[in-house]
């Protein structure tokens, strides 16, 4: 009796999307991230290409014509002190960068290096800087910053020296965000099943821990660039810092010394206005969104 031989069963095979199209979709989904990136690239845009094609000094007093409004050879106009506000513009979105990602990267550094230890290895060590962090975290950061710029001898106030004031307490958010997080994922049974395969503490913070926490540490940092950009912005704004620099705040706030609205200067107000808007909204547009995709309780799936 001849059997009949069947041919073999085919296989479905389901391929998965790439990385970057999975990022693409996850755009789409999360608009605001989206709104974001695009708001933050085209302003990284402007400022690359507004350095190589102006010149710096322009962006300083008596280097252009006074009180111009835009035209042609001045797109943004000049103010009281003769500044071509296009130059100050681009001069001072770097800064303000400087700022932002200095003071938000020590910060969150210093933050992350506390969470892990203050978790991880418990005690004393937990108890003091739990206790430090409950401790400075009511304590109005503002009027502190306000203080300790006030104090300082104008002559002296640098972009770098912006960037300390505001990161003297910008490190106890992302403490207490680590920290909450690494309680959590210490006590998961990959970490039990490392510890008792000889893994070493650094080997299971650097190695199992810390890959599963890099969506909160990217959220802490962008959260920590925001709150230095408002707080040189509003330093700024108040007259306490670097006044020669072309900061946005110093833009506004020697504006508003001048009585810019009041004599018909409107552009030099409103302009470092807008664009501040843009930075900060932006930011906080990611920061939402980098929430969203830390968060797994409001975290959309496909």
């Amino acid at each position: 009796m001849s059997t009949i031989a069947l041919p073999p069963a085919e296989t479905t095979r389901i391929e998965q999307p790439g990385r970057a199209i999975r990022v693409m979709r996850y755009l789409r989904r999360n608009k605001g991230l989206a709104i974001g990136v695009l708001i933050l690239l085209g302003l990284a845009a402007f400022t690359v290409i507004g350095l190589m094609t102006i010149n710096p000094k322009h962006a300083y007093p008596l280097s252009a014509a006074l009180k111009k409004p835009p035209s042609w050879r001045y797109p943004f106009g000049t103010d009281f002190f003769g500044r071509d506000l296009y130059a100050a513009m681009v001069v001072g979105m770097w800064q303000t960068a400087v700022i932002g990602l200095l003071a938000g990267g020590v910060g969150t550094v210093i933050g992350v290096i506390f969470g892990f230890i203050s978790a991880y290895f418990s005690g004393r060590v937990d108890a003091t800087i739990r206790t430090v962090c409950q401790i400075l975290t009511p304590i109005p950061v503002l009027m502190i910053q306000v203080v300790i710029a006030g104090s300082l001898d104008k002559r002296d106030v640098t972009i770098l020296t912006m960037a300390m004031i505001v990161v003297l307490l910008a490190w106890m958010g992302p403490t207490l965000v680590i920290r909450s997080q690494v309680l959590t994922m210490k006590e998961r049974q990959f970490v039990a099943v490392a510890k008792l395969s000889g893994v070493s503490d650094l080997g299971i913070i650097f190695k199992e821990i810390m890959p599963c926490l890099l969506p909160f540490i990217a959220a802490a940092f962008v959260a920590q660039v925001f709150a230095a950009v408002f707080a040189s912005f509003y330093l700024a704004v108040l007259g306490l810092g670097p006044l020669r620099e072309p900061l946005l705040g110093n833009l506004i706030w020697a504006a508003q010394s001048q009585g810019a609205f009041f004599n018909g200067w409107w552009w030099w107000p409103i302009i470092p206005s807008v664009a501040m808007i843009l930075i900060l909204g932006s930011l906080a547009l990611i920061n939402m969104g980098l929430d969203e995709l830390a968060n797994p309780r409001i975290r959309r799936t496909e």
